[in-house]
């Protein structure tokens, strides 16, 4: 098995400790001295060996992912000239590497999520490995333990040859929240975290059927790949291709045919998307207030309750008579939100892009 890292965007729900030249999965942010890309390889690092795991990433992040995984081979880190959304960067991926290896069956896993039962998750992506041998898509559902209105779902149905492996019926886009509750009281509907386990071949084959200019640039440019003109095809060609998710270029309409199947999760996961998720995971079992990194002492507390504080450099950080809120101090900016309003973080991010003030971002 290959797995492949899409590492990219900017994480900005995150914002101001993740930027667009430092993002979220070059931070630690679950509790550990581990960054999240770290944590990502460490799991992964069972089901494949680092010469068959590779990395997707844009050219900023090069020098600190070859620091922080080093070792991952150089030549593993895929650089994208620039962001083409995830279809061309996860069909780069699957390109390449069927080019080197055909049949082969590749995982592609974010950097950025949390997974609490490693071996439990291990043992699901071996099963979807099984069903993807016989040809289907596979995707990694999560069983919903909340109507979650920051995730796509995925309607599954009838079970596969693959004892635990499931038909994807089809892909929903993020509910409102009655619908989330209606679809959890229904039941037959998980998660779509954006885990896929697909032989590459059998991606490739549905790009050539639904996204053909795609498929043909990324099949060019990894033909080029391993040759003198490698780095000429992909700068000519790349600008060129549709931006567009895998979900959308590839995953729904492959579904419409019945060619996607899913395996249920239920290893403890979370996409770490924002400051109220991140307090939820570091808080279970503590209750009350957060400081990332641990160091309770850089927070000086009064009448001040389910509060996440995420400091950095000398200051105290001082609360009173507060709850339900965020503070993030980082030494150019300061972000003080409702935790209810983690998800809207990335409005003030779309600010600061209208007003022109790259250096906050």
């Amino acid at each position: 098995m290959y797995v492949v890292i899409p590492a990219g965007g900017s994480g900005t729900r995150l914002w101001p400790l993740s930027r667009a030249a430092y993002p979220k999965f070059l931070h630690p942010l679950t509790g550990d001295s581990r960054t999240l890309i770290q944590s990502t390889i460490d799991r992964l690092a069972s089901l494949a060996p680092p010469e068959r795991t590779f990395v997707v990433t844009g050219g900023a992040h090069v020098a600190a992912i070859a620091r922080q995984l080093p070792d991952l081979p150089a030549a593993n880190i895929l650089v994208e000239p620039s962001p083409r959304d995830s279809a061309a960067a996860i069909g780069l991926a699957a390109a390449i590497i069927a080019r080197r290896d055909p049949g082969a069956i590749m995982g592609s896993f974010h950097a950025d999520h949390l997974v609490r039962d490693e071996e439990l998750f291990r043992e699901t992506v071996r099963l979807a490995e099984r069903a993807a041998r016989e040809g289907y898509l596979m995707t990694i559902g999560i069983a919903p333990t909340a109507p979650e209105t920051g995730y796509g779902y995925i309607r599954w149905g009838e079970a596969l040859a693959v004892a635990g492996t499931f038909l994807v019926q089809q892909f929903k886009e993020k509910p409102s929240r009655p619908v989330a509750e209606g679809w959890l009281a229904e039941g037959g509907y998980l998660w779509n975290s954006g885990m896929f386990v697909w032989r590459c071949d059998a991606l490739l084959d549905e790009l050539a059927r639904q996204q053909p200019e795609l498929h043909a640039g990324l099949v060019a440019i990894a033909a080029a790949w391993d040759t003198p003109g490698g780095e000429e095809a992909l700068a000519a060609i790349w600008p060129t291709l549709p931006k567009v998710p895998i979900d959308i270029a590839v995953m729904e309409g492959a579904a419409t045919v019945g060619r996607v199947g899913t395996v249920p999760g239920h290893f403890g996961w979370n996409d770490i998307g924002d400051w109220h998720t991140i307090g939820e995971v570091l808080g279970q079992g503590r209750g009350g207030n957060v400081v990332l990194g641990g160091d309770t002492a850089r927070h000086l507390a009064v009448d001040t309750d389910n509060v996440l504080i995420v400091p950095s450099g000398e200051r105290i950080i001082a609360t009173l008579g507060v709850r339900d809120i965020v503070i993030v101090d980082t030494p150019d900016a300061v972000l003080v939100c409702a935790r209810e309003r983690a998800q809207d973080v990335k409005k003030l991010v779309d600010l600061l892009k209208e007003q022109g003030r790259s250096p906050h971002l």
